[in-house]
C-alpha cells in the first residue's frame, strides 16, 4: 500500500516535469493521422470516433484508438486495445510495448475524450508525441493545446466544436 502512494507520487512528478518541457510547435499541417484515448469506464460508443475521424476527412487506416480501464484486462472491444494501471511502472515508466508504440505515433490530432482526473490516462496524454492535442475541459490545462468544455455524451457538441476549430486553424483539408 505504502509502495502504491511512492508510485503514484513518483508518477505525479514526471508527469509535471513532462508538462513543464511541452513545448507547442506551430504547425499548419492537415489532420491526417489521429490518435484518441479515452476512459472505458464511463459510456462511449466507438462508433462516435469513427464518425468524428470521418467528419475530419481522416482515413481508418490513420485513426487508432486506445483505452483505458481502471479494470484488469477486461478488453471492452476487441478492435482497440485497453490497458489499466498495471501497465505504468515508476517514473511514468510504461510497461506495455504496445502502448508504448502508441505514445511514440506522431499524431497530427491527439483526442483525450475523458473527463476523469486519472493519472495514467494524463500520462498517456502528456507522453504522447502528437503535434496538436484537444480534450474536454480538465483540472490540468497544461495537457492539451486547445480544450473543448462539454460533457462526454454531448458527442455531437464536440465533434462540430472540434471541427470548427480545425477548420479555423487550417488543419482540414478543403475538398
Amino acid at each position: 500500500m505504502i509502495l502504491k502512494g511512492f508510485k503514484e507520487k513518483s508518477n505525479k512528478k514526471h508527469l509535471n516535469k513532462l508538462l513543464a518541457e511541452r513545448e507547442l510547435k506551430a504547425n499548419n499541417g492537415n489532420v491526417e493521422r489521429l490518435g484518441i484515448v479515452f476512459y472505458a469506464d464511463g459510456i462511449i460508443d466507438l462508433e462516435w470516433f469513427k464518425i468524428l475521424a470521418n467528419t475530419l476527412k481522416v482515413k481508418p487506416n490513420e485513426l487508432k484508438i486506445i483505452t483505458f480501464s481502471r479494470l484488469e484486462k477486461e478488453l471492452l472491444n476487441p478492435e482497440n486495445d485497453c490497458y489499466n494501471p498495471k501497465d505504468f511502472g515508476w517514473n511514468g515508466r510504461i510497461k506495455n510495448l504496445d502502448l508504448q508504440a502508441f505514445l511514440d505515433v506522431e499524431f497530427d490530432v491527439l483526442i483525450s475524450y475523458y473527463d476523469t482526473d486519472i493519472l495514467e490516462l494524463k500520462l498517456i496524454t502528456a507522453k504522447s508525441k502528437a503535434k496538436f492535442k484537444i480534450g474536454i475541459l480538465q483540472n490540468d490545462e497544461r495537457l492539451n493545446d486547445l480544450i473543448i468544455k462539454t460533457n462526454l455524451k454531448a458527442f455531437d457538441l464536440f465533434k462540430t466544436e472540434t471541427f470548427k476549430y480545425l477548420k479555423i486553424l487550417n488543419k482540414i483539408k478543403n475538398e
